[in-house]
């Protein structure tokens, strides 16, 4: 599923117009998204948790060359699925 049918599948299921259900999916990002940058995490019950990960400057190597790189530090949102989503979706 891509942003776009979130929003078509929201707008159905509630009623209400494409516009309107394409507002509040891009407040929900949005809100998601300025709340890992100030370092917050983001938690949804029986969904899981979004965090921001930060990783250190490391040699690396260009696997076409093998030459010697250098990868700059970054900061990165990684996701740990919730117990309960991992049970939903295990179907023997």
């Amino acid at each position: 599923m891509n942003k776009q049918e979130l929003v078509n599948r929201f707008a159905e299921r509630e009623g209400m117009s494409q516009a309107i259900s394409k507002t509040i999916v891009d407040m929900f990002f949005d809100d998601m998204a300025s709340n890992l940058i100030k370092g917050d995490r983001v938690e949804m019950r029986g969904f899981g948790t979004f965090k921001m990960k930060e990783y250190k400057e490391y040699a690396g190597r260009n696997p076409r060359t093998g030459e010697k790189v250098e990868v700059k530090s970054k900061r990165l949102p990684v996701f740990k699925v919730g117990k309960e989503l991992k049970e939903r979706v295990d179907i023997p």
